[in-house]
């Protein structure tokens, strides 16, 4: 029987099978002989031990198509970044990690800004200067007053989302009135998993229709970028791209290498200085993972 991980928690796997609903399950034994962790939205196969109870265990995990670390998922379509305009102010430096991030896996990202009721708009302007110009989709809501919440729908639309963003920024709210107008039976869903004893707070996959799902994931504060060596960044910052190869020197970092065409562009505002001082943040952190 072929399903899909929902939510996965202390060593318990809840997998949605269509046709019949969640089962609870462990993982065979070999996968941790052989290393393999079952993420949350993996397709697996499973067997079932109690059809009543609705338990089985995970014979086989199904090839990914992809997965990150943090948030621990696997098999994403896009990404949908949230943060607040204002109250609390955009931490750059994290969001831009995280489009890093994004960017590595060949992952899409839409950014979500919520509380444009409370925003001013040279802060609206400002966010679209920043973003808008390096080619992501940007997308202003206020769930407060339920403002662009059927945009987001259509983004979300026969889609598997990963929605990420930090504590504060109303993205449970916005998950709250997406979810608002499904007609699916999910109730034996929430039923199975608050069944059991565990309550802390992991990633779940939750049903919007029948082709559509979102991983809500916990408040992230920090993300590393450690995992590419530093000569690889400047792949991952869209709005460099233009300029790649037409730096005096062939392999410009564009860090302290004279005729660089994307520190010229950044002193002409083709690029925006917010993006190239994260870029240069992220780079000195590498620097120093490879010297130590």
């Amino acid at each position: 029987m072929q399903g899909k991980i929902i939510k996965g928690i202390a060593g318990f796997y809840y997998v949605h099978v269509v046709e019949s609903g969640v089962y609870e399950c462990k993982a065979k034994g070999v996968f941790r002989k052989e290393k393999i962790k079952p993420l949350v939205g993996d397709n697996v196969e499973i067997e079932v031990l109690d059809e009543s109870e609705k338990t089985g265990n995970i014979t086989e995990v199904l090839p990914r198509k992809n997965e990150l670390v943090r948030p621990a998922v696997a098999n994403i379509d896009q990404a949908l970044v949230v943060f607040a305009v204002t109250e609390p102010e955009p931490h750059f430096n994290l969001l831009d990690r995280f489009l890093v991030m994004m960017e590595c896996k060949e992952i899409p990202v839409v950014l979500c800004f919520n509380k444009k009721d409370i925003a001013s708009k040279p802060e609206l302007a400002s966010l679209q200067e920043i973003y808008r110009a390096c080619g992501y989709q940007v997308v202003f809501t206020s769930a407060l007053n339920q403002e662009n919440i059927e945009e987001v729908g259509k983004l979300l639309s026969g889609k598997t989302t990963v929605i990420a963003g930090p504590s504060g920024v109303g993205k449970s709210s916005l998950i709250n009135l997406l979810q608002s107008g499904v007609q699916m039976e999910t109730g034996s869903i929430s039923r199975k998993i608050a069944r059991g004893k565990h309550t802390t707070r992991h990633s779940e996959l939750i049903t919007i229709d029948e082709n559509s799902y979102i991983m809500d994931t916990p408040g992230f504060s920090s993300l590393y970028v450690n995992d590419f060596d530093k000569s690889e960044l400047k792949y991952y910052f869209r709005e460099f791209a233009p300029y790649e190869g037409k730096c005096r020197f062939s392999g410009c970092d564009h860090v302290h290498e004279p005729g660089c065409a994307v520190k010229e562009a950044l002193e002409e505002g083709k690029i925006h200085p917010v993006r190239y001082e994260d870029y240069l943040e992220m780079y000195r952190e590498l620097q120093e993972k490879k010297r130590y």
